[in-house]
């Protein structure tokens, strides 16, 4: 199953996808929705084989990896290209 992450919510005054605390998102193969957080959202990536992704305006794809620091919790961030990009942050809040 792959999911489409369609917007974000940050901690308060966050700015970096550490700060990401919690994503929704859409199957696009049923149409069904949902939101996690991005502990759940990274444990259904590493564990399940899951895959997520983040379209533009003109439907371009981004896939969504795990980024494991040497400190602190695993987050996630967009990789495209071999390049780590923003384009969780680019999206709505919530």
């Amino acid at each position: 199953m792959a999911i489409q992450i369609t917007a974000v919510r940050v901690t308060a005054g966050g700015t970096a996808h550490e700060h990401i605390t919690h994503l929704w998102w859409t199957e696009q193969a049923t149409g069904k929705t949902g939101d996690n957080t991005r502990a759940e959202i990274v444990h259904w990536i590493e564990n399940k084989a899951g895959k997520a992704y983040t379209s533009d305006a003109v439907g371009r794809s981004t896939e969504v990896l795990v980024v494991t620091p040497t400190r602190g919790e695993k987050y996630l961030r967009t990789h495209a290209d071999g390049v780590w990009t923003n384009n969780l942050l680019a999206l709505p809040r919530r």
